[in-house]
């Protein structure tokens, strides 16, 4: 569709956003892709149900289940502009980006050794996921999971138990924290 034809005054407003700007507006939907929000200076959408759209990863720094766990429809939001998607006429915002990474406020205060306390919250065939801080995970490889080579992991642990790791390495570039239960003298 050429939106800049169909819908030129929804195209003129698209294009006079600016990265990092802060736009507010109300979720109008939920889809398993998404929300769509009906923003408060824009013009309605003539297709979908929001002129803001903010994906599934931008909507929090913490893991979650379903984008309901974090917004509802009718909900008032502010999001950063992220950039114009021109092939759906759409504003990209960003929750996430308006809120602190817990990453790097962990990373902070943390060091590589560090005996630290969590609770495992996913079993993977490669290790688990451990949560440290909210909205901070750490990777505990199966080879690091235990002093005696196992199969899978939860043959020694499962969702929801709560171990003693050790930090061995803290990557805030791709917000990457690998742990190990061996180190923390774990069985």
């Amino acid at each position: 569709m050429d939106w800049r034809a169909e819908s030129p005054e929804l195209w003129a407003f698209l294009e006079s956003l600016r990265g990092g700007e802060i736009l507010s507006g109300t979720v109008t939907a939920i889809e398993r892709f998404g929300v769509f929000v009906a923003l408060d200076d824009g013009p309605e959408h003539p297709l979908y149900p929001g002129v803001g759209f903010i994906s599934i990863p931008e909507l929090s720094w913490r893991r979650f289940d379903a984008a309901s766990d974090i917004v509802h429809v009718g909900q008032r939001v502010s999001g950063e502009f992220l950039q114009f998607d021109e092939w759906n006429a759409e504003a990209r915002l960003s929750l996430r980006a308006t809120q602190p990474d817990p990453f790097h406020a962990f990373a902070a205060c943390t060091v590589v050794g560090q005996e630290i306390h969590g609770h495992v919250t996913k079993l993977v065939p490669f290790g688990v996921f451990v949560q440290v801080s909210e909205g901070v995970e750490g990777l505990v490889h199966l080879r690091d999971l235990t002093s005696t080579p196992v199969a899978a992991p939860e043959d020694i642990v499962q969702i929801g138990d709560e171990v003693t790791v050790v930090v061995t390495q803290i990557d805030q570039g791709n917000r990457r924290l690998s742990l190990s239960r061996q180190a923390a003298g774990q069985p």
